[in-house]
């Protein structure tokens, strides 16, 4: 057993990138000062377009899509519901109830008393006639049938069948074997000249072409196709780090310009708004609209009572005129009740019935 402690194994390094060769950084420097120029310009404006786009997004566009849905459905969906609720709906429920009594109701009536009698009389006569008939005459023409197959199949046999079956072995069969011969050996002599003349055109058309293609493409496209494909890929990353750089100098002006607006303008009016309007509206309030609220519900207060003080005036007047032209309205009579009163309520040693009260 190993009582030492193993030493501890170093931490994995990244893969260290390989060193660019000088074609590499004789192009990156100046493309990538080149397209940060190009690219600063375009990266401001991209962004400068993308708030107006936001304000405009915020402040213009959702408001006019809100109300245009708002005046979409008051111009179209709330009178269409209408239409369909109170129009549509209660004349498809009566055009259903015309159609159930001129038209369900009677072919009903004629299906029940007039098509099924008439139906179950025309099974009875299938039934009962037709198909008995029908076996008989299918019967007969059944045996007719493979009578006629019986001697046609003989005559066939004999008349055709044979005798063809014999000029087929002791004519056709050789003439083919003969000719099939023939043929195959025409076709090895034909797929001998055709191997040669391929044979002979391949290595002519390697020789002439494919060699010199070979030679182009390992000497002059491949390192051609490297040296631009270093470029391409030199172009891709400036623009990359132009884009991003351009991003920090478009961020680093928004927020100069953001601060320098907020100074200039924001500031100056929010000092305004606290140190002169709002005493001012407080000023307002406190002096001239509460008084104005109060004496404005002191008066409606004041409206109201005597409003209520002239209708009792007016109802007490047609009251006495009334009583001067017509009398006194006549008392009605008490009328006796069988039921008790609340003051007289059934208890279980008593009665309070017409037929057994004491």
């Amino acid at each position: 057993m190993d009582l030492q402690k193993s030493p501890a194994e170093p931490p994995a390094r990244p893969p260290a990138q390989a060193p660019a060769g000088c074609l590499v950084v004789a192009v990156r420097l100046p493309v990538r000062i080149v397209v940060l120029v190009l690219v600063l310009p375009v990266r401001m404006a991209w962004d400068a377009l993308v708030v107006v786009g936001r304000l405009l997004r915020d402040t213009v566009l959702r408001p006019v899509g809100r109300g245009l849905l708002w005046l979409g459905k008051a111009l179209f969906v709330w009178p269409l519901i209408g239409l369909w609720r109170y129009v549509v709906v209660p004349l498809g429920r009566v055009l259903g109830r015309l159609g159930n009594l001129l038209l369900v109701v009677p072919a009903v009536w004629v299906h029940r008393h007039v098509l099924a009698p008439v139906g179950r009389g025309l099974a009875w006569v299938y039934a009962r006639v037709l198909t008995p008939v029908g076996l008989a005459v299918l019967w007969l023409l059944k045996g007719i049938c493979v009578g006629a197959y019986t001697g046609v199949a003989w005559l066939a046999r004999y008349l055709l069948v044979v005798p063809a079956r014999w000029v087929y072995e002791w004519v056709l069969a050789p003439v083919g074997r003969a000719i099939a011969w023939c043929a195959r050996g025409v076709g090895w002599f034909l797929g001998v000249l055709v191997s040669g003349i391929g044979v002979a055109l391949y290595w002519t058309a390697r020789v002439l072409v494919v060699l010199p293609a070979v030679a182009l493409w390992r000497w002059v496209l491949v390192p051609v196709g490297r040296v631009l494909a270093v470029v391409a890929r030199e172009v891709g990353d400036a623009l990359g780090h132009a884009w991003r750089i351009a991003g920090r100098i478009s961020l680093a002006a928004g927020r100069f310009l953001g601060t320098l607006f907020r100074w200039i303008f924001v500031e100056p009016v929010r000092w305004v708004y606290r140190t002169v309007l709002t005493p001012v509206g407080h000023v307002v309030r406190d002096a001239v609209l509460r008084p104005a609220a109060r004496a404005a519900r002191s008066v409606s207060r004041a409206t109201r009572q005597a409003l209520a003080t002239a209708r009792e005036t007016a109802r007490q007047a047609r009251a006495d005129v009334r009583r001067m032209l017509f009398g006194e309205p006549e008392q009605r009579e008490a009328v006796v009740r069988r039921e008790p009163s609340a003051d007289e309520t059934r208890t279980l040693g008593s009665s309070t019935t017409a037929l057994t009260k004491d």
